[in-house]
């Protein structure tokens, strides 16, 4: 009788975690080649004289696409950024483990970006026009609860603008 509940139970559980994943805007382009996709932001980013900021995680990551939710749904949050950065969402899938060829080009990728994986999903890589990586964020340091906090959110992008960083 307790392995029934507790089946039940960790059904229930991972059929809420499912549905309210799924209830959430799917961003990352799992089609784009992500290397690509950061060439043609530093492009776009020297043009505008902006930073390119990374959201690195994937459409399997309920957390990447809770922050991606979290940020579009705050008008002072978004105008940061689209003042500020060029804001692309890279594609990770660290289940891609079988396809060698993937996972050459995700570990590249990695590589690329100051290996930013170690911290978890999502992380958030800062760089400057010329695909320098200025910072990498943890982005547990802007969570709170079940969710994310908007002073912390706002405080990262804030001290991660161009004119921040080039006072």
């Amino acid at each position: 009788m307790k392995r029934l509940i507790l089946t039940i139970l960790t059904s229930a559980v991972m059929f809420i975690t499912a549905d309210a994943q799924s209830n959430l805007k799917k961003v990352y382009d799992e089609s784009k080649d992500p290397m690509t996709q950061i060439d043609e932001a530093l492009v776009q980013a020297g043009k505008e004289g902006k930073f390119v900021i990374c959201q690195v995680g994937g459409n399997w990551c309920r957390w990447c696409l809770m922050f991606a939710d979290f940020i579009s749904k705050d008008s002072e949050i978004t105008e940061l950024i689209d003042k500020n950065f060029e804001y692309i969402h890279v594609n990770y899938n660290p289940r891609e483990r079988n396809d060698e060829a993937k996972m050459k080009k995700a570990e590249a990728m990695l590589e690329r970006l100051g290996n930013p994986g170690r911290f978890g999903f999502p992380v958030f890589v800062v760089l400057d026009a010329k695909g320098k990586v200025l910072h990498i964020q943890d982005s547990s340091f802007l969570e709170e609860g079940n969710g994310y906090n908007k002073a912390k959110v706002m405080r990262f992008f804030s001290n991660w603008t161009p004119e921040a960083v080039n006072k």
